[in-house]
């Protein structure tokens, strides 16, 4: 879970889809709805690349 005392720079390399606010940064950031995304993280893990790969599909 994310410590939200550290105020450094956020890991953009991962996907936390128990997080509602990083599901509405990458699915706005994709194009594609919370559910797809979390569908889509599921298929393929948490990272970032991969997740996009599989969209560009």
């Amino acid at each position: 879970m994310d410590n939200k005392q550290k105020t450094g720079i956020a890991d953009r390399t991962r996907i936390n889809i128990n997080e509602s606010y990083e599901v509405d940064y990458w699915a706005n950031k994709f194009g594609v709805s919370k559910d797809k995304l979390k569908a889509v993280v599921q298929t393929v893990g948490t990272a970032v690349t991969q997740v996009e790969n599989y969209l560009k599909k």
